[in-house]
């Protein structure tokens, strides 16, 4: 048998946060939410979404200048579409978990949301969503420290438009276990 090494699932290591806005008379997919990625600054890489979990060695870096083109990028995304006239909102909200005996950080929390409505209305949704994830599963061994909201809106003046907010993964640590 050839040489091999068993690795467990690999975990996110570094992280930036990125967002934008697109318009287009076209399409959604292949007009504003392309539009929105690059006036993000992430429409040459191809987005794969996540759940909202961020494991402890998660640090965030500065938005990275070069990035090769076609390359698969780790995301967690909130994507809100909307037509002419009416209201874009994307947000996200996260915070870390720290254990209430030893103030070692655990982890952090991610909830995404989007909607027709103004970045308030957003902003009071996803604090609920946070307050709720946190109390049903965290509560009793952790507290919540460095909340952080992130929020994009607009009203299209084209046909489609699309406001967007990412986490995007650029690297990842890989256990060996054997």
């Amino acid at each position: 048998m050839k040489k091999s090494i068993l690795i467990g699932n690999r975990i996110p290591r570094d992280f930036f946060v990125t967002n934008g806005i697109g318009e287009s008379d076209i399409a959604i997919h292949a007009g504003s939410y392309h539009l929105a990625l690059k006036n993000a600054g992430i429409e040459t890489q191809n987005i794969m979404t996540y759940s909202s979990i961020l494991p402890k060695i998660a640090n965030q870096i500065e938005k990275p200048k070069n990035m090769i083109h076609g390359a698969v990028m780790e995301s967690i995304i909130a994507s809100c579409n909307s037509e002419k006239g009416h209201i874009a909102t994307a947000g996200i909200i996260y915070a870390w978990l720290y254990d209430k005996e030893t103030n070692e950080k655990y982890g952090g929390l991610v909830c995404e949301n989007k909607g027709e409505v103004r970045k308030e209305e957003l902003e009071t949704t996803l604090r609920s969503s946070l307050e709720e994830l946190y109390t049903n599963g965290f509560s009793d061994k952790y507290y919540l420290k460095d909340i952080t909201i992130m929020l994009e809106s607009f009203i299209p003046q084209k046909k489609y438009g699309t406001a967007l907010v990412a986490i995007c993964f650029n690297s990842y640590l890989f256990p060996i276990l054997d």
